[in-house]
């Protein structure tokens, strides 16, 4: 989707909330943590299953969500 291939919505999951590769963490938690101070490594030694690529995509995507355009929702896309 739009070069964040590690972001996945899924309505079963988190319900339909941007996430990585199907877990339940979303995108948004991520770049909460860091955004209150946790380093990647931190943030990867709490949640082992994540991968330092991952949160950095949550980073982009984040950052592309809140630029100046409209966005159609993710929901959307997938159906």
């Amino acid at each position: 989707m739009f070069g964040f291939e590690r972001i996945t919505a899924d309505p079963k999951i988190l319900g339909g909330k941007a996430c990585i590769r199907g877990m339940r963490i979303s995108a948004a938690l991520l770049v909460n943590l860091v955004a209150n101070g946790m380093s990647l490594a931190e943030i990867i030694y709490e949640y082992p299953d994540l991968e330092e690529e991952d949160i950095r995509q949550a980073l982009r995507y984040a950052a592309w969500t809140a630029e100046d355009t409209i966005h159609i929702p993710m929901q959307a896309l997938l159906s």
